[in-house]
Order: structure tokens, then C-alpha cells, then sequence
């Protein structure tokens, strides 16, 4: 009967270590097996433990006694052959670049170029060693602004931040979201088999205008009635009531900020202390309200705000009331 003979303390120690701590799921069996051999325990034993056969056991102990511990880890080579090239992996990445929602027809091409008939399962290990994932595709706006007024206003945002900084004038970002009980949550951790469901339909709609200030001090007011310039109006004329200091409104190019109603009231409050900054078109990562409504639509509402329109607004009523404390943005 063979067994592993003549290892010392500092070998049982590391054997015990690697066993333990090796990120390596067959070096730590290896490990154990010529412990447990060390030990006494015959190879039928060592069989049944590890589930493996009498051939490999063997070849666990050959390696062990020609290379000590280097004959744990695998030699080079071993292992299963890849399917594809470097080239050829570069490829089917460039091929779900260009069908990102359809693997069917990455699978197509492989067929039809290569004569490799593989599984979808292949194809994800393939790109996710390429730091591809499935995510959520994003929206863009429509068009893009004009690099010499983007570059014009952008200076003139910068200015005003200085302005703010050292505490002449206060900037509030204005802007208008709603909330309805068809849900925004794309993804949330789930069991396979008892997957989380919401109820989806059609509800009133609670609108929100919000004026924002980057250390969390949000103003807001909230409407059952769509919003449109004759109510924005009638919340710039409540806001300008509590304003303390110089204060500038950013506000994006939207038809209810832009039409003669409300330039008609830019003198009116100018000489109140608040003046209107309006953001280049096709710039919305300009307004950091921006942030706060996906904030809410996408991290802070829980799934049972969907239940009904009233657990709808007594939730987002919630975290608008407790925002600046319970609820932060950390605007950099």
C-alpha cells in the first residue's frame, strides 16, 4: 500500500495553510491528499473523500514527490484547449457590438465564418472577459448644442459658481419630473426562481418643481395637474418670497421656460434679487436636479410605492420632505 512518508513540521504547516487559504479549488485538494495520506489514510480512502480515481490519486502523489509543491498547481498547457483566437475573440466582441440585444446572430456568423457551433453561454464568457456586462441602455438627448455657445455658457455657469463659493449669490437648479405607477426599477437582487413582481398601470400622474441648491436644500412643490408656464410662474413668484440673498435660477431651454409669459417677468424679479440662467440646448447633465429625480426613481422608491397611487405619493412626499437628511447627494 503506498503512502506519502518524511514530511516535517514546516511542510505539515504549509500543507495546512494552502489547503486552508489557496484561492485554487485543486491545489487545496491536492494539499489535503497528501496530508491525509501523511496521516494514513490509504489510497481506497483518499478515493471515496476526493472522488476521484485510483490514477489520479497517483498522479497527485507522483507530482508530489518529483516537485514538492510546485507539483500541486497545474503545469502549463493543461487544462481545456480555447475554442478561439485572440483575433477571433476580438471579432465576436466587435459582432455583439453590433447586435448588443441578438447573440442569436453572433452565433449565426460564427457558424457561417468559422464552422464553430457554439452556445450563448460561450459567447458571454467570451465578452465578459472583455469588461462587457448587461446593462441598461441609456437615453441621449436628440441633438447636440453649439460648441461656441455650449463654451459661452459653460463660462458664464463657472463665474457663477464662484460667485457662490465665496457666498455672494445663491444658485438654485430648477427643473419639473413626474411619477406614475408604472415602475422605474430596472434590476433588484432576486432569488432565480421567485422572482420579484410589481404592478404596472396606467394612474394620475403627481408632477414636481423642484428648485435645488448643491448642498442639498431642495424647495418643492408638488401638483395632481400637468405643469405648465402659468403654474412654473406661480412657483417662481411663491419661491421669490423666501429668497435672502442675490439668487440665480439655472432652468433648461423647455417650452414652459421659454415663451413671453415668463420673459415678461424676468424684470419683475430681477428686482426681487433673482435672475434666470438658461443652459445651453441638449444639456441636461448641466442641471444637477437631474440626478435628484433618478435618485428617486431608481434607488429610493421601494417597489411597494407601485402598490397604489396613494402609497405612490405618500412615498415620494417622504423622501422630498426628508432630503438633505435622510436622503443625500453628494453633488462633486
Amino acid at each position: 500500500m503506498r503512502y506519502i512518508k518524511g514530511l516535517t513540521k514546516d511542510t505539515l504547516k504549509l500543507l495546512k495553510r494552502i489547503y486552508k487559504q489557496s484561492k485554487y479549488y485543486q491545489v487545496r485538494q491536492r494539499a489535503h491528499c497528501i496530508e491525509l495520506s501523511y496521516q494514513g489514510y490509504c489510497i481506497s480512502e483518499l478515493m471515496e473523500i476526493f472522488q476521484v480515481s485510483r490514477n489520479t490519486i497517483y498522479n497527485w502523489f507522483n507530482a508530489w514527490e518529483s516537485s514538492k509543491f510546485s507539483g500541486l498547481y497545474n503545469s502549463s498547457g493543461r487544462g481545456r484547449k480555447k475554442l478561439f483566437t485572440v483575433e477571433q475573440e476580438q471579432q465576436i466582441k466587435k459582432w455583439v457590438k453590433e447586435t448588443p440585444k441578438n447573440l442569436e446572430k453572433v452565433q449565426e456568423k460564427i457558424l457561417r465564418e468559422w464552422g464553430n457551433t457554439v452556445s450563448k453561454k460561450t459567447i458571454k464568457r467570451i465578452i465578459k472577459s472583455a469588461y462587457m456586462g448587461w446593462y441598461r441602455i441609456k437615453r441621449r438627448v436628440g441633438g447636440n448644442p453649439l460648441p461656441e455657445f455650449y463654451d459661452k455658457k459653460i463660462k458664464e455657469l463657472d463665474k457663477l459658481k464662484e460667485q457662490e463659493s465665496t457666498g455672494e449669490i445663491e444658485i438654485r437648479y430648477v427643473d419639473e419630473s413626474g411619477f406614475c405607477l408604472i415602475p422605474y426599477i430596472p434590476y433588484a437582487w432576486q432569488e432565480r426562481k421567485q422572482k420579484i413582481e410589481i404592478p404596472s398601470q396606467q394612474s394620475k400622474r403627481l408632477n414636481v418643481l423642484g428648485f435645488l441648491t448643491r448642498d442639498n436644500q431642495l424647495e418643492v412643490y408638488t401638483f395632481n395637474c400637468s405643469i405648465n408656464s402659468d403654474v412654473v410662474i406661480a412657483c417662481i413668484d411663491k419661491f421669490c418670497e423666501k429668497i435672502t440673498k442675490k439668487t440665480v435660477l439655472v432652468m433648461d431651454n423647455s417650452s414652459i421656460h421659454q415663451n413671453n409669459f415668463l420673459w415678461n417677468k424676468e424684470q419683475e424679479w430681477a428686482e426681487k434679487g433673482l435672475e434666470i440662467f438658461f443652459l445651453p440646448t441638449y444639456s441636461p447633465h448641466l442641471n444637477i436636479i437631474e440626478i435628484l429625480w433618478r435618485f428617486i426613481k431608481y434607488k429610493w422608491l421601494e417597489s411597494e410605492a407601485y402598490e397604489s397611487y396613494s402609497a405612490l405619493v405618500n412615498a415620494v412626499e417622504n423622501i422630498l420632505k426628508n432630503f438633505g437628511t435622510e436622503y443625500t447627494i453628494n453633488f462633486v
